[in-house]
């Protein structure tokens, strides 16, 4: 069994613009950005569940992703909600969340334009505890900005764990995309849980699996990023790991199922 705990869809409606708006040439979309397709490529490829990641990238966004994500959640999908860090109701979004029973948030830090150890981030990344909702973040260098975009540095994000200790933190692309030496110094065996999308075309696989030993491999999680690639690819990439049969299972499914509580 398989849970994609990464990916990204969109209303029907809105599919094309959305895909056309962050289409990037060197990172092609697989899917055409519906949940129907999605579903599609899932039955195709033996993954069993897909998490998926909307972005509030404006605070009016908040609602239209809260009630798209009641609307398609199902035995196959587990949508993430998402809030605005310089939306006033913020907080009060959080709290509806979590009371219709959805599992966590995701957030990025340059569509939404923050540092993720800002002052109101943290207050936000408290309340998603107190809540007992999840916190999907995304991680490290974005191909869509300059490398030096440092928002979402393993620095910052090992201040946010030091400063929210309580805090369900799903780490995208292994800690941090392109920042593998940051991530190694700083977040390896820290409480937080590493994801893989775009990570395993990127990591040599023994240093993948040694950072997935090192870290915990209870706490790590398989992660497309889908439609940005292509799910036959990242679960072949998966399993070629060299990792115990257990081990496979645990990244594959184990531990996802662990924490959506499926």
């Amino acid at each position: 069994m398989i849970i994609d705990f990464h990916t990204h869809a969109f209303p029907d409606k809105l599919a094309e613009r959305a895909l056309t708006t962050i289409a990037h040439p060197d990172w092609p979309a697989y899917l055409d950005g519906k949940v129907s397709s999605l579903i599609a490529s899932m039955d195709k490829t033996g993954i069993d569940l897909a998490v998926v990641c909307p972005i509030a990238t404006r605070p009016e966004h908040v609602e239209g992703i809260f009630r798209w994500c009641l609307h398609i959640r199902s035995e196959r999908i587990e949508p993430l909600a998402s809030v605005h860090p310089e939306g006033d109701d913020a907080l009060d979004w959080l709290k509806d969340i979590a009371g219709e029973g959805l599992k966590g948030i995701k957030l990025h830090p340059m569509y939404q334009e923050f540092k993720i150890d800002s002052p109101r981030m943290l207050e936000i990344y408290a309340a998603a505890a107190e809540l007992d909702l999840m916190v999907l973040l995304h991680c490290g260098q974005d191909l869509s900005w300059p490398p030096e975009d440092d928002r979402a540095t393993p620095e910052r994000i090992d201040r946010i764990l030091s400063a929210v200790p309580n805090a369900t933190f799903i780490a995208s692309h292994m800690g941090g995309w392109r920042m593998w030496e940051g991530v190694d110094r700083l977040l390896i065996g820290k409480h937080c849980i590493l994801e893989t999308s775009f990570s395993l075309s990127e990591l040599p696989p023994q240093k993948a699996v040694d950072m997935m030993r090192r870290h915990g491999i209870d706490r790590v999680v398989f992660g497309s990023d889908s439609p940005w690639s292509d799910h036959a690819t990242e679960i072949a990439r998966a399993k070629s790991l060299p990792l115990t049969a257990q081990e496979q299972e645990k990244l594959l499914y184990a531990n996802a199922a662990r924490l959506l509580g499926r």
